[in-house]
Order: structure tokens, then C-alpha cells, then sequence
């Protein structure tokens, strides 16, 4: 149950306007989960969550990837960096840098940067 995926089990009769906005969140990705995607685009999941929202977003997605390719636009690189697999760096339309966080945390870009606090 899709519902069940997303952490909303015994939410089903609740009106979307009624849930908290960490709950919506979650509401949105299972809608995305329900035509059962090959691919799921995730832009900006934690925009206007604090931290306990972006936490439980994140465990939501770490479980998620486990069954499905996701494809996250996050400007919160901490949230980022403890999901993602590959993290590809765009600047200005352009890519910068491109690997798995550890490999951006040795690249010069990337450690000149503000993202070099985080890795």
C-alpha cells in the first residue's frame, strides 16, 4: 500500500489540508509513488522543513532508494550528502563536479566552496 510506504498508514480518511506540512510532503511523494514510476524526480523534498520534518524525510528516502532510482534537486547538501549515492555539482547550467561525496570532498571545486563545509 502506497500510504503504508510513505509512513501515512491509518491516514487514509484525513484530508490533505488537515496534515501537518511534513505529512503533505510525504503525501505528495506517495501520489508520485502511485503509478508505480520507473524513475522519481524529488525537487527540493525539504523546502520549508525543519529539522525533525527533514529527518524523517530523509529516512523516508533512504528506504525508498532501495526500491526505486530517485532523482533529488536539493540545495540543503547536508540532507544530500547523507542520501546520495553520485552528486553531480551544477553551477550556472554547467556541471562542476560530478561523484559520490566522498569524491567531491576531494575535489578543489568543491572544497573552495561553501558545499566543502559539509563534506
Amino acid at each position: 500500500m502506497v500510504l503504508e510506504k510513505v509512513g501515512l498508514s491509518g491516514r487514509e480518511y484525513t484530508l490533505a489540508g488537515n496534515m501537518p506540512y511534513g505529512e503533505r510532503r510525504a503525501l505528495e511523494i506517495g501520489v508520485a509513488l502511485a503509478s508505480d514510476p520507473k524513475l522519481l524526480f524529488l525537487d527540493e523534498p525539504t523546502q520549508g522543513l525543519g529539522a525533525d520534518g527533514t529527518a524523517r524525510l530523509a529516512e523516508l528516502i533512504a528506504e525508498l532508494k532501495r526500491h526505486y532510482s530517485i532523482v533529488v534537486i536539493e540545495h540543503d547538501m547536508e540532507f544530500l550528502f547523507g542520501l546520495a549515492d553520485t552528486i553531480s555539482v551544477i553551477h550556472w547550467g554547467q556541471v562542476i563536479a560530478s561523484g559520490t561525496p566522498s569524491e567531491l570532498g576531494q575535489n578543489d571545486w568543491v572544497k573552495a566552496s561553501t558545499l566543502g563545509e559539509v563534506v
